[in-house]
């Protein structure tokens, strides 16, 4: 573990002091949003991050570039820690050094679900066992903190996939129900379904989350996301839908398209947004609150609808290959109704569509990607 003792000054507590935000998985794309959004608003930002994303899919998704960035743009008040959230000493040891800790946001994880199947007990450790170390280590050493989560759509398995749904020229849609409208909300069951193994470790997470909110009244918020994406996302085949599909169309690489003929849905979120929702939530908890956060209605598309996207552009006919079987687990629709946090918070609201956050995406990686090739 890394630290300095400059910058791990104890807060003082007094009125006046800097506060502190915590944020594992700092170098991934919604923990750098996130130390970008609270550094810029005067926080000190401590981030834990040990770039497992590399090893999870390859060199091309490694986060060193991110905290790199981070370093950059935030100077001193950034403290990049490497350390394991598996290990509970080492992360009370973060909290105990860090001294006052006003938000906590647990953004690390094993992300793909295809990739848990490989590695059950790593899945596992890092999304269920690591969740708890954060859980129990913000009790004991800042248990007023505020502390968010992001989970996960994946923890409703392919329930969704017995909705109602209808083939259409370019995408499948739920015509019918309570979700066709809006999307699905927090109602829809978790239970006796297929979930993939890191649905499963993702459960087991997000449910300890609420639990350390209504059994002990830490001020906890889940966070579950549908596509959640912007332009600091190391996108990688596994994990990371529009930005390797940007990369993919900018680069004149292959792109696999995995079942339903192309025409699964999701709804995208910008990481933007998606931090902004942590800040209202931060500054009014609700303590073991769960919410759906993605995309809705407002920024949603199908795969091959994303493609077109991709094409027009970039001015570019992408390359795709067509895999008949599926991802286990993966779902054939979704889009989030997010109606709940915009009744309780609703000053928030979403920014970017697709178009924007796929636009944004290429200009900010396009001279990176030229230097990778």
């Amino acid at each position: 573990m890394e630290s300095s003792d400059k910058t791990f000054r104890v807060n003082s507590g007094k009125v006046g002091h800097m506060q502190t935000v915590l944020i594992t998985g700092s170098g991934g794309l919604v923990g750098s949003e996130t130390a970008l959004y609270f550094g810029a608003r005067g926080f000190r930002v401590i981030g834990v991050d040990n770039n497992l994303r590399e090893y999870f899919f390859g060199p091309e998704a490694s986060t060193t570039w991110v905290v790199a960035e981070l370093q950059q743009a935030l100077q001193d008040s950034f403290v990049p820690i490497t350390s394991d959230i598996r290990d509970f000493d080492a992360v009370r040891q973060v909290f105990e050094k860090a001294g006052d800790v006003d938000l906590v946001v647990h953004t690390a994880a094993q992300p793909s679900h295809d990739w848990a199947a490989k590695e059950p007990f790593t899945d596992f450790g890092i999304n269920a066992q690591g969740t708890l170390n954060m859980l129990e280590a913000t009790r004991q050493c800042a248990p007023e903190a505020t502390f968010i989560f992001t989970s996960t759509n994946k923890v409703y398995g392919d329930t969704p996939n017995r909705l109602p749904l209808e083939e259409q020229a370019s995408r499948w849609e739920c015509v019918a129900g309570p979700y066709a409208d809006k999307g699905i909300d927090e109602t829809m069951s978790i239970d006796q379904t297929t979930h993939s193994l890191f649905g499963a470790s993702k459960v087991a997470a997000d449910i300890m989350v609420q639990e350390y909110g209504r059994y002990f009244g830490l001020k906890t918020g889940v966070f579950r996301g549908g596509c959640l994406t912007g332009p600091r996302h190391s996108g990688a085949e596994l994990h990371g839908f529009l930005a390797y599909l940007m990369k993919c169309a900018a680069t004149g690489r292959e792109y696999r398209i995995f079942g339903y003929k192309g025409k699964q849905v999701r709804d995208n979120i910008h990481s933007a947004d998606l931090v902004a929702s942590f800040e209202a939530f931060h500054q009014a908890p609700r303590p073991g609150e769960v919410y759906n956060m993605g995309g809705s209605r407002f920024s949603h598309c199908s795969m091959m609808e994303a493609v077109a996207l991709c094409e027009d552009i970039t001015g570019k006919k992408m390359k795709t290959t067509y895999v008949e079987t599926n991802r286990v687990g993966d779902h054939i629709w979704w889009v989030s109704d997010i109606s709940k946090f915009q009744a309780h918070y609703p000053e928030w609201k979403l920014t970017k569509n697709v178009r924007d956050i796929l636009e944004e995406i290429l200009d900010y990686n396009l001279p990176r990607w030229k230097q990778e090739r």
